[in-house]
């Protein structure tokens, strides 16, 4: 999937293409991760296997053919119209030209045209751009954006700080919002 490049101004030089990932992006992925200083960074094993067994739940955006971010999720078993958002990426020198919500937002046109109908996420308290970017998706889609305590800090072994659940609802394709 092109994005257009009118979205992306401070980067317009640069080729932008927004994707399925695919086994390839694993190690990538999981670089990202890791030099984020922000994510909870899985096994390498884990992104190549999300690779694998997710992509169409997920997206990759190249740079001039390099992954430059991603987002990764999966429906939720026990409630299929509702994708859950795991991670979203944007690696280092990318960051701040709206990347992560145009990767979000192109997952989701996907994910309505397959029957989502909701997003959810979790987000430490102490992560305002995360909030921030989910906040300017559900804005972006004309959607309510809803926050309830999902996990406690005392639930989590090792000092890991509260998850709050985002809810995005209801999740349309841009046709249906026209």
């Amino acid at each position: 999937m092109q994005i257009p490049i009118s979205k992306f101004d401070a980067i317009s030089e640069q080729t932008i293409q927004i994707r399925e990932p695919e086994l390839a992006d694993g190690a990538h992925m999981w670089q990202i991760a890791e030099n984020s200083r922000v994510l909870d960074t899985n096994s390498s094993y884990a992104y190549l296997l999300w690779c694998r067994d997710f992509p169409d739940t997920s997206m990759v955006a190249e740079i001039d053919g390099e992954v430059a971010g991603f987002v990764i999720g999966y429906t939720r078993p026990a409630w299929p119209n509702t994708l859950f958002v795991w991670q979203v990426a944007v690696d280092r020198p990318h960051r701040g030209h709206g990347l992560g919500v145009n990767m979000l937002d192109a997952l989701l046109e996907r994910a309505a045209a397959q029957g989502i109908t909701q997003l959810e996420t979790t987000i430490a308290p102490d992560n305002p751009a995360s909030v921030a970017m989910f906040a300017a998706l559900a804005r972006r889609r004309g959607a309510a954006l809803t926050r309830t305590t999902l996990f406690s800090a005392d639930q989590f072994p090792g000092g890991h700080q509260p998850e709050d659940l985002y809810r995005i609802a209801p999740v349309t394709t841009q046709e249906e919002r026209r």
